[in-house]
């Protein structure tokens, strides 16, 4: 059964509900006020590689009842099609004291997981478009109003239009601009146009970096707790690729001091010493042979994806889960 986003209250009896589209702030919006607020600590996040991973801890999950817990909201990301005969498995469950939420991307309508939803009444399919400029612009105004920051509409302009059509970007943007500020109640267009071009993505970079150190568990926590876009699937190669550049050639260097600390205080550019615990985990889980082997794929993703960029997040987000596992060491 299709539905709006703002119509879900009314399918609130319902246990199995898709989330797809492009807008993922707007996904996480309605998440937030229509779901976790119902089921407070009892929220469990999942990506689709973890459930298939250990499919049968997740149906112990589904299954088991805490005596502290009332309900459960498990939320499901990167959904896709081969995730079809899961839904039909949880259909025939009894799913009283649970809510499942799937989160997807785009699904063309031919998608099989799409067409099921779509038809059964007991399944609730929610499609999530980009907000157009107009709508980001008012978001933007009410949250500069809130804070009685002094700004101009050629600025909020600005802000809107690097958000791309999806309001979490934009949240991301005003949440930036407020740590810029602090106590001053001007935004001009200037500071705006600096702030909102900083392209650093530190999700992506922990991400990349707890796939280096074999730390999966970290890996899996992050791409849980954040929700990536077909656009960040050339970011994710690009990182992959200069993390793994770099840990290649202190591999080699280590030939010459094998000490770490010293191999990481010589090399040059220099190396921020935040960032040398995770490296030297990187070090002592890769060899020069298996590094070479990751750059070579990684190569081959980013072709795969830039000839066919709407299969390219699962295919990126799986690659980074099986390289983060210490046997694939």
């Amino acid at each position: 059964m299709i539905s709006k986003p703002f119509e879900l209250q009314n399918h609130l009896d319902k246990k199995i509900f898709l989330l797809y589209g492009e807008n993922n702030g707007q996904k996480e919006e309605v998440i937030n006020k229509f779901f976790k607020q119902r089921h407070l600590n009892s929220v469990y996040n999942y990506s689709e590689k973890e459930v298939f991973l250990n499919l049968e801890n997740f149906y112990n999950q589904i299954n088991s009842q805490s005596f502290f817990e009332d309900k459960k909201l498990i939320i499901i990301n990167y959904v896709s099609e081969k995730f079809k005969e899961e839904i039909l498995n949880l259909l025939n469950k009894n799913l009283e004291d649970l809510t499942i939420i799937l989160i997807t991307g785009i699904l063309e309508k031919k998608s099989k997981i799409r067409n099921l939803f779509e038809k059964e009444k007991n399944l609730i399919i929610v499609p999530f478009y980009k907000d157009n400029d107009k709508t980001l612009a008012d978001i933007a105004r009410i949250f500069f109003n809130e804070r009685e920051v002094s700004v101009s509409q050629e600025t909020i302009n600005i802000i809107s239009q690097k958000a791309s059509g999806d309001r979490k970007n934009l949240k991301n943007e005003l949440e930036k601009i407020e740590n810029f500020l602090g106590s001053k109640k001007k935004l001009n267009t200037e500071d705006a146009l600096k702030l909102t071009n900083l392209s650093e993505n530190y999700s992506i970079k922990d991400l990349v970096n707890n796939c280096l150190a074999k730390n999966q568990k970290g890996t899996l926590k992050i791409i849980n707790e954040n929700v990536f876009v077909l656009e960040d699937c050339i970011s994710i190669t690009r990182s992959i690729l200069i993390a793994a550049n770099r840990l290649l050639k202190l591999l080699q260097k280590k030939k010459e001091i094998p000490n770490l600390e010293q191999l990481l205080v010589s090399y040059k550019p220099p190396i921020f010493w935040k960032e040398r615990p995770i490296l030297k985990e990187q070090i002592n889980n890769w060899s020069e042979e298996s590094i070479k082997k990751l750059i070579y794929k990684t190569d081959h993703i980013e072709l795969m994806i830039k000839k066919n960029n709407s299969i390219g997040l699962n295919i990126i987000l799986d690659f980074l889960i099986e390289q983060s596992s210490k046997a694939n060491s």
